[in-house]
């Protein structure tokens, strides 16, 4: 890889992830008529709003909080109770997200769970619910004993790159999805790639673009917390020196 400085890669990296949330906000607005509560179309618009800034660029951010070289010496509970919290709004918005399709659906008598998308997300979500409840559970409680931590660790990080992953591929389907299903009269065929699908493909490209950068960072190794900290990983929660 590239010797890029960590801290230039993530201003690159969170303008990169507010730009992803500005057009998905943007192609909802402009073109899918704007957002409200009210179980129409306008109703569903919020589900990409909420996937795409929690499960993508909120969950980007709570994996790469270990990788800041502040992290790197002194108290670790911050930096802990900083990436819990960072992954658990990305999974408030993302359950909201779910809420508003579901809406939708409902309202318009369209079945639920029917395509290849909404199987991918949900799972995507459930593995995200179980990867959280587990995490809080083996680094946060102060009783989680110490030969957990060390097993369950490299498993929590695979899965947390995976999520990410699953979470890219959801939204970018979901997109294609949305376009197929929309564009559809003569003038605006999909196929005839008018502005919208030019705007909301490269939306979808840059999402996959972020999750890359994101598994990117998470893989190189100087990046890394250094191991010489880990021990202090395994504090107790209530510690005095926290």
């Amino acid at each position: 890889m590239l010797d890029v400085p960590f801290l230039p890669f993530c201003a690159f990296l969170g303008t990169l992830g507010l730009l992803c949330v500005a057009m998905v906000g943007t192609w909802c607005q402009h073109w899918r008529g704007g957002f409200s509560l009210d179980g129409s179309s306008r109703t569903f618009n919020w589900h990409p709003v909420l996937m795409v800034t929690g499960l993508v660029v909120l969950y980007g951010a709570a994996a790469l909080v270990y990788r800041i070289p502040n992290t790197w010496s002194g108290p670790k509970l911050p930096w802990k109770v900083l990436h819990g919290s960072l992954a658990l709004g990305a999974f408030i918005l993302t359950v909201l997200g779910l809420a508003a399709v579901f809406c939708f659906h409902n309202s318009q008598g369209t079945p639920n769970m029917y395509s290849l998308h909404s199987w991918m997300g949900l799972g995507t979500v459930l593995l995200f619910s179980c990867q959280w409840a587990a995490g809080f559970g083996a680094f946060l409680l102060p009783w989680a004993p110490t030969w957990l931590r060390a097993l369950y660790k490299p498993i929590h990080v695979f899965f947390g790159s995976t999520i990410l992953m699953l979470s890219v591929a959801s939204c970018v389907s979901g997109i294609n999805e949305k376009l197929f299903f929309s564009l559809k009269n003569g003038t605006m065929e999909y196929k005839l790639l008018p502005a919208e699908a030019v705007f909301a493909n490269t939306l979808g490209l840059l999402i996959l673009i972020f999750g890359v950068l994101v598994v990117a960072a998470l893989a190189r190794p100087s990046w890394k917390r250094p191991d010489s900290d880990s021990p202090d990983s395994r504090q107790p929660l209530l510690s005095a020196e926290r």
